[in-house]
C-alpha cells in the first residue's frame, strides 16, 4: 500500500487508523435519519465530530440503506452543498458520498476532496468526472444489485464471499488505473450490509486481511448495521458496543478508515487499540 493517500487538499498517513464521521442529510437513513435534516443542524453535527476525533468527515443526501427510495439529483444537491460550502474549512477532508456524476463534478467545485461511490464508479461519466479533478481522493466500494432491493434475495456466494469482492474490487482498480488515475488516490470499501446475509458479511470481516493484496487503503463501515443487530439482538440505535467490536476487527485485519456514526466513542476504543499495539507516547 502507499505511504500516503491523495485526497484533495490533503495528504493522509496511515500512521494509525482514522475515523470517517458519518454526515446524514436524509430523512430516512437508517440509522439517524432527520436527525440533521436542515443545513445548519448537519453543520453543527459535522463540528461537533470533528471535535470529538473525526479525520475525515463523509456528506450524504441519500440514504443508501436496503429498501431506500432514490432521490432527484437536484434534491440532492439542494441537500449537501450548502453544508459542503459551511465546512469547507474546517481543517479535515470533506468526503461526498454520493453515486451520481452530477453531484459528484457540483461537490468537487464546491471544496470536496473524497469520492465515495458505493457503486465504484460504474455510473456512465461517474469516471470521466473524477479524471477531471487530479487531486481528489476516490473510495470505491462492492455491492450486489441496487440500494432498494440488494438485501431482498443476496447472492450465494458459497464460501468464496471474500474472493467475489477481492475480483470486483481488483477490476474496477484496473479500469481506474488504465484510465490514468494515480494509484495513492484509490481507497477500497468491502460493502457490509450491501448485498450480502449477515453470515457473509462476517465471514467477509473474519477474512479482510485478503484484501491487503489489492495494496489499497481499506475502508470498514459497519456502524450500527443489520449484521450487528444479528448478532447482538439490540435495535439500530443500541448497537454502540457491537459497532466498535466490528470496526476493532477490522482495524486488526488492515483497514486504514473506520467509517462511523459515534465518533467519540469509537476514538477512544481506537486510542487504547493503539497504546496496545504501538505503545504510549508519555
Amino acid at each position: 500500500m502507499n505511504s500516503t493517500f491523495l485526497c484533495g487538499r490533503f495528504e493522509l498517513g496511515f500512521e494509525r487508523p482514522l475515523i470517517m464521521g458519518i454526515v446524514n442529510i436524509t430523512p430516512d437513513s437508517f440509522s439517524d435519519g432527520s436527525h440533521h435534516f436542515s443545513t445548519n443542524a448537519a453543520i453543527d453535527h459535522a463540528l461537533g465530530l470533528v471535535e470529538q476525533g473525526a479525520d475525515i468527515l463523509d456528506i450524504g443526501g441519500e440514504s443508501t440503506r436496503p429498501g431506500s427510495e432514490p432521490v432527484s439529483i437536484q434534491e440532492e444537491l439542494n441537500r449537501v452543498i450548502p453544508v459542503i460550502e459551511g465546512l469547507r474549512n474546517c481543517g479535515v477532508p470533506l468526503s461526498i458520498d454520493t453515486f451520481k456524476p452530477e453531484v459528484m463534478k457540483a461537490a468537487l467545485q464546491s471544496g470536496v476532496d473524497l469520492i465515495n461511490d458505493i457503486y465504484a464508479l460504474r455510473q456512465p461519466g461517474a469516471l470521466e468526472v473524477v479524471s477531471e479533478f487530479p487531486h481528489c481522493g476516490i473510495c470505491i466500494m462492492h455491492m450486489h444489485g441496487e440500494p432498494k432491493t440488494m438485501q431482498v434475495n443476496p447472492p450465494d456466494y458459497g464460501n468464496n464471499i471474500t474472493r467475489e469482492v477481492a475480483a470486483f474490487l481488483r477490476d474496477r482498480m484496473k479500469i481506474m488505473l488504465q484510465s490514468g488515475i494515480d494509484p495513492r488516490r484509490i481507497m477500497i470499501d468491502p460493502g457490509f450490509g450491501f448485498g450480502k446475509t449477515a453470515a457473509q458479511n462476517f465471514q467477509l470481516l473474519r477474512e479482510m486481511a485478503d484484501l491487503n493484496e489489492l495494496k489499497a487503503p481499506i475502508l470498514v463501515g459497519v456502524s450500527r448495521k443489520t449484521m450487528i443487530g444479528a448478532v447482538t439482538h439490540k435495535p439500530v440505535n443500541d448497537r454502540l458496543s457491537g459497532s466498535i467490536a466490528a470496526a476493532l476487527a477490522g482495524v486488526a485485519r488492515g483497514a486504514v478508515v473506520v467509517r462511523v456514526h459515534d465518533v467519540a466513542q469509537t476514538h477512544d476504543a481506537l486510542a487504547v487499540w493503539n497504546a496496545v499495539e504501538f505503545g504510549v507516547n508519555e
